[in-house]
C-alpha cells in the first residue's frame, strides 16, 4: 500500500494533538480528524483536515494516533464502548503517544491482535515547540511490520525515529527519558538555591546552564553504552568516565561544601557524590586511589 492510499486518523488535539495533526494535513492519502472539542478541531478542518463526528468515523483510517491525557482515556477510546476496536478493520493500525503505563499498550495489543489490529505505543519528546518543528523524537514499540508502515507519518512530526522494540518498549523508554528529565529539574532547582544563596545572577547562570549543555551534550553523553555494568578497565569508555567520575566527585565536594557554608541543603547533590561512580560504572575516586 502506496502514501498515497493509506488515510490517516488522529483522535485528541490538545497541546501535542494538535501540533502533530498539523503536520498531517498534507498527508496524500487524507487526514480524518477528532476531538471532544468542536473548537479544536476547526483550525485542522481550515487547514485541510477532515473533521469527523465521532471516532467511528475515524476508524475508517489505516493509521490512527491517539494523543489523550492518561490511560483510563487511551483505554476508553480504544477498546471502550464506542472505541476504535469496535469500528476498526483487520490491519488497522492504532499508534498511542500519549506517556502511559508501561502495560497497557501490551494488553491492548494482546487484546486486539486476534482482531487483526496493530497497537504501537509511540510517546514523543520535545514539546510542543518540536512538534511545530516537526522536530520530535518518537519512541516506538512495535512488530516490525507496523513500524515500517508509521515511520513514513512519524517522520512528518519527528526527525528522530527510534524502534524501541515490541508494544510496550517505547513507553519504556519515554519513562526513562522523563525519569531523567524530571530528575534533572529538581536538581537544577538544588542548583538553583546555592546560586541564589550565593548571590549569584540566575539568569546568567541558566545561560551558562544551556549553553554550556549544548557543548557537551549534558547528561546524554554518559547514556551510549550497551547496558549498564560496571565497566572493565579495558572498556574505551573506561578511562574516560574515570576522568569524569573524578571531576564530578570533586565538584559535587566542593558544591557540597559551600552549601554548607551557606547553610543550603542539598541532598540530590550529596546522592549524586555517593551514585556517581557506580552509575558510570567505574570505582569511586578513593577505590581507585586504594587500587594503584
Amino acid at each position: 500500500m502506496s502514501d498515497n492510499d493509506v488515510k490517516l486518523g488522529y483522535i485528541g488535539l490538545g497541546n501535542m494533538g494538535a501540533p502533530m495533526a498539523q503536520k498531517l494535513v498534507d498527508w496524500p492519502g487524507g487526514l480524518i480528524v477528532y476531538d471532544v472539542r468542536l473548537e479544536a478541531m476547526t483550525p485542522l478542518a481550515e487547514a485541510g483536515a477532515t473533521p469527523a463526528a465521532s471516532i467511528e468515523d475515524v476508524a475508517t483510517a489505516d493509521i490512527i494516533s491517539v494523543t489523550v491525557l492518561n490511560d483510563e482515556q487511551v483505554h476508553d477510546v480504544i477498546a471502550g464502548e464506542n472505541g476504535l476496536a469496535r469500528y476498526a478493520k483487520p490491519g488497522t493500525i492504532i499508534a498511542i503517544h500519549s506517556t502511559i503505563s508501561d502495560t497497557t499498550a501490551v494488553e491492548l495489543s494482546r487484546q486486539l491482535q486476534p482482531e487483526g489490529i496493530h497497537i504501537v505505543d509511540a510517546p514523543v519528546s520535545g514539546g510542543d515547540r518540536a512538534a511545530k518543528k516537526g522536530e520530535l523524537a518518537v519512541m516506538v514499540g512495535a512488530d516490525d511490520l507496523a513500524f515500517e508502515r508509521v515511520k513514513a507519518p512519524f517522520s512528518q512530526f519527528a526527525s528522530l525515529i527510534v524502534h524501541a522494540g515490541e508494544p510496550g518498549a517505547g513507553t519504556r523508554m519515554k519513562l526513562a527519558r522523563n525519569m531523567l528529565h524530571f530528575t534533572s529539574f529538581t536538581a537544577a532547582c538544588e542548583a538553583l538555591k546555592l546560586a541564589d544563596a550565593a548571590g549569584i545572577n540566575l539568569q546568567d547562570l541558566g545561560n551558562v546552564v544551556r549553553h554550556s549543555d549544548k557543548q557537551t551534550g549534558g547528561a546524554g553523553m554518559v547514556m551510549f553504552r550497551d547496558d549498564a555494568k560496571p565497566l572493565p578497565p579495558d572498556h574505551f569508555l573506561y578511562q574516560p568516565f574515570v576522568h569524569t567520575r573524578g571531576l564530578g566527585e570533586k565538584d559535587l565536594g566542593l558544591a557540597l561544601a559551600l552549601g554548607e557554608t551557606l547553610g543550603v541543603d542539598l541532598p540530590l547533590a550529596e546522592v549524586a557524590r555517593q551514585n556517581l561512580a557506580a552509575g558510570l560504572g567505574v570505582p569511586h575516586t578513593a577505590e581507585t586511589t586504594k587500587e594503584s
